[in-house]
Formats: C-alpha cells, structure tokens, sequence
C-alpha cells in the first residue's frame, strides 16, 4: 500500500499545488482525534473539503501521554517514546484493515518538529508493507518570519532551531538568535528577559496573535494573547523568535 505525508501548513491557503495533487489521490486520510470536539480535526476537514471533498477522514483516537509538568528530560523523551508506540499501534491497525492509498496531513512541515515520519517507520515495523513518500509545507519558523516581515537570521548568522523546555539550555550553551517552537502553557523566559522577542500563536489561522518588543517588557501581553488564541480557536500553537539585543 502507498502512504502519503503531507506538510499543510496552517490551512487550505498553505496547500502547495503538489500537496493538492496528492491528497486527491489518497483512498483516505488517517487523522488522530484528541476528543470528540477537537478544533484541530475540524480543520483538518475543512483543508480536505477544499481539495478532495469526497476523501473521508478515518478518525483515529489519539492515546493519553504523560504531560507532567515536573518530568525530567528522561521521562519527557520515555512519555514521547510511549506516546509514539501506541499511535503506531492505532495506525497500522487501520492500514491494515483498509489497504489502499492513505494520507497522513502534518501542521507545517513534516521535517521539523513533527513525528509523523517516525510514527510511520514504526508502523513498517510492526509488519504493514507499506511505502511512503513527503512533500513539504510551510513550516511555523516560515510564517512567524512572514508575518513579522523580519529574517530570522542576521546577516551570515546562523539560527538555532529548538523547544520551549530547551530554550534555557540553549542561552546556556551561548545561542543568541534562537526560534522556540512545541512551547509549554507557562514557559519561563526569564533567561532571555533583555533579549527582544518575536512571537505569533495559530498563525494563518483562527485566533492569530503577533506580539514583538523586549522580552521583559512584553511577556504578560504575550501570556494574554496566548489565552485570547486558544479561546478564540479552541487550540493554541505558538512559535518565537528571541535575539539577544
């Protein structure tokens, strides 16, 4: 069987002509679904009734993670590794019993930050004959810079890409131009309080925010807006960029 994985971007406007043209040919579209009213499904339905309305989406229930606000780095990538082994598991049950071309639809691109690839060599393993193929979208670091009309590098510098529990490590480790992407509900920036900050949550969808200026100055307006996005959209997916002044 043939298995597709497809950057989306934020929504229908972020779908490359090549991703189109491969959603169409999929028999289905194989999405996790976090509970019976997840916002993030119903937009991916609407990406889908854009391009191939007559695809149906199989809906497949998304297994608990230990999100434990006190878990070591040990226990978040052991919470991670189990996470990712009972989504496989969901997924090549379904693989199995249809066959066929299935897509998998990723937020943004699925080379940065994103498991999908992972999740679909594990389900190889578990014995689904299966190949698959990428095609990339418009990563969160892309729109964040798009909608601040910003480079997210100064001139021959380089930017470091990582999460919002390793951004502390990352100033620790003398990064000075740094993007934060996955970002806890309470992240603590203290380590970058003089540093300016660029900062956009659900970007090119419902309930974007931007917020730019010193950290310091700037972070309960950035706390605000977060809220204001997840109320508005019913999620939140937030992305920053921190430059040491």
């Amino acid at each position: 069987m043939k298995v597709w994985i497809l950057g989306i971007g934020m929504g229908p406007a972020h779908v490359t002509a090549e991703v189109a043209s491969a959603l169409r040919s999929a028999d289905y579209i194989v999405a996790s679904e976090k509970s019976s009213d997840d916002s993030l499904l119903a937009l991916r339905r609407s990406i889908v009734d854009a391009y191939a309305a007559s695809t149906p989406i199989v809906a497949v229930a998304d297994p608990a993670r230990d999100r434990s606000p006190g878990l070591t780095e040990p226990g978040y990538t052991r919470a991670v590794a189990d996470w990712h082994a009972a989504r496989a598991q969901r997924y090549a049950d379904v693989l199995r019993a249809r066959g066929g071309t299935a897509a998998f639809l990723v937020w943004g691109d699925p080379a940065l930050y994103d498991s999908t690839i992972r999740i679909v060599e594990q389900v190889k393993a578990l014995g689904v004959e299966l190949d698959y193929e990428v095609l990339p979208g418009i990563s969160a670091p892309q729109l964040l810079a798009a909608r601040h009309r910003i480079v997210l590098h100064e001139v021959g510098r380089p930017v470091h890409i990582t999460t919002g529990r390793r951004l502390a490590e990352a100033v620790v480790a003398g990064q000075d131009n740094i993007v934060a992407m996955l970002n806890p509900e309470a992240l603590d920036l203290s380590a970058v309080a003089d540093w300016t900050i660029w900062w956009g949550a659900n970007l090119g969808a419902a309930g974007e925010r931007l917020v730019t200026g010193r950290v310091s100055e700037v972070a309960e307006e950035i706390a605000a807006a977060r809220a204001a996005a997840r109320a508005e959209a019913g999620w939140v997916m937030d992305v920053f960029l921190v430059r040491r002044t």
